[in-house]
């Protein structure tokens, strides 16, 4: 029996020996592997740095290059140029349509006003009305440039547009124009000079 419980003895020390050294090992292998962990996202933390530190650099040397590439633009003879764009004040006036078809073989188009800044330069290089390439052709309505973007910034005059006003001796009044108090829709037939745009 004492034999028996020597034996046993034995074999609980031997397993408990046996289980210290497992958790041992086991416990410095996840410690390693712990070590391992943190020091990897040390690495991915510091790229990530460098990567945000190199897109700033790469974002201020973009908006130096877009300065410089506006304050080298030129324009053809004639044209002024503005932001990112030159304009032609026609000389000749004629119909909307007259308008648009001299302003493409230009290279260019109807001039789309999409910010206050290029609508106020306009008020200052335009002298008396032209045409502005809007209009409500497709819808009555409906305006739309030339580019087929719909009119989200506006600058009518008071009760503009108005189609004429029902009256007949306007007619129907599908285009825009241009003039100092702001834009106003006019029949697509009358005479008008116009603005010519086209990208620097």
């Amino acid at each position: 029996m004492e034999l028996l419980l020597g034996l046993l003895s034995v074999f609980l020390l031997a397993g408990l020996i046996g289980f210290r050294v497992h958790y041992h090992v086991s416990v410095h292998r996840l410690a390693a592997e712990l070590s391992a962990v943190k020091a990897n996202l040390s690495e991915h933390l510091q790229e990530r740095d460098l990567l945000k530190a190199n897109l700033l650099e790469m974002t201020k040397e973009r908006d130096k290059l877009q300065f410089l590439l506006r304050q080298k633009t030129t324009c053809p003879t004639g044209w002024t140029n503005f932001s990112c764009s030159c304009y032609l004040f026609s000389d000749e006036s004629g119909s909307w349509d007259q308008g648009r078809e001299n302003c493409r073989a230009r290279g260019a188009d109807l001039v789309v006003i999409d910010s206050p800044k290029e609508q106020e330069f306009l008020l200052r290089f335009t002298s008396g009305s032209a045409w502005i390439g809007l209009s409500d052709r497709d819808e009555e309505g409906t305006w739309k440039w030339v580019n087929k973007t719909p009119l989200n910034l506006v600058y009518w005059e008071k009760i503009q547009p108005d189609n004429g006003g029902g009256d007949p001796q306007w007619g129907e009044e599908d285009c825009a124009e241009i003039r100092s108090d702001g834009w106003n829709d006019l029949s697509c037939d009358a005479s008008l000079r116009w603005i010519c745009e086209k990208l620097s």
